[in-house]
């Protein structure tokens, strides 16, 4: 028995060092990459680099269309994909809904500079001009089925108990979801959200193929419009110092954006649920 315990705890502390050492493998590249454009891109920071517009030296034209996208991108596709993910979780026991799910699973995987191509063919070149439009449908069909799939994942780790309960007490299959099974997976829900919303702010593939760029702030929806991912790689490609420099410091604002974005959302959410 001793010998039997003796080695179960031997295994035990075993794959306990190899998941830490797996851990520490995958958390030393992001740690490179966070150090070098921290080291690289704090020095650009100042107030005129992040109001100021292209001409005078500064990205605030790109700030301003990636929020600008972001909310836009979220409006259309947020809803899309959280009613699609329901679909698929509580009503989708029939073989359309398998056909969706394995065409949003096909979604999740493909390449975003076909997204760009396809969005530049049908949208773009319908409405006759590159526009902000045109970006934020293509960045929506990045962000939808990401979306779709945390949430019916999600809304597949709420007990059947709860909907049972609420059927029991003579509340109607949407009623349920709307009132008991979202609210249980809103935690879920929320992080998917946002690992949607990580994903399509650093997107750039899209935007060449769509929004183009511009040196101005925003001039309406139906124009080119600038973004801090084409700020990052068309600077990134000058052989100027400068230019160099100036897409670094505009890589670690995307980085302190999103990273915003995660935290005051995940504060907000927090607060309504002690509420």
């Amino acid at each position: 028995m001793m010998n039997r315990y003796g080695f179960r705890k031997f295994k035990n502390r075993l794959f306990f060092i190899i998941c830490a050492l797996c851990v520490v493998v995958a958390v030393i590249p992001l740690v490179s990459i966070l150090f070098e454009v921290v080291i690289r891109g704090a020095p650009q920071l100042s107030l005129n680099f992040l109001t100021a517009p292209a001409a005078k030296g500064g990205i605030g034209q790109a700030i301003q269309g990636t929020l600008i996208l972001i909310g836009l991108t979220s409006i259309i596709g947020i809803p899309i994909g959280v009613l699609s993910g329901v679909y698929l979780s509580e009503f989708g026991n029939n073989r359309y809904a398998q056909s969706l799910r394995t065409i949003n699973n096909i979604l999740t995987q493909f390449p975003s500079i076909i997204v760009g191509i396809t969005a530049y063919g049908i949208i773009v070149l319908a409405l006759g001009a590159f526009s902000a439009i045109a970006g934020a449908i293509a960045l929506a069909f990045i962000l939808i089925p990401i979306v779709t799939r945390t949430t019916e994942e999600s809304l597949k780790l709420v007990p059947n108990n709860l909907r049972e309960a609420s059927l029991a007490l003579g509340a109607h299959n949407w009623r349920t979801t709307l009132s008991v099974v979202l609210p249980a997976a809103k935690n879920g829900l929320v992080t998917g959200v946002l690992l949607a919303v990580a994903r399509i702010a650093g997107e750039t593939a899209p935007l060449i193929m769509t929004i183009l760029g511009s040196r101005y702030f925003f001039q309406g929806f139906n124009q080119p419009m600038a973004a801090l991912p084409l700020e990052i790689w068309r600077d990134s490609l000058q052989p100027y110092p400068d230019l160099q420099a100036k897409a670094w410091g505009a890589a670690l604002i995307l980085i302190l954006m999103v990273l915003i974005i995660n935290v005051a959302v995940r504060l907000a959410s927090r607060s309504r649920m002690k509420t």
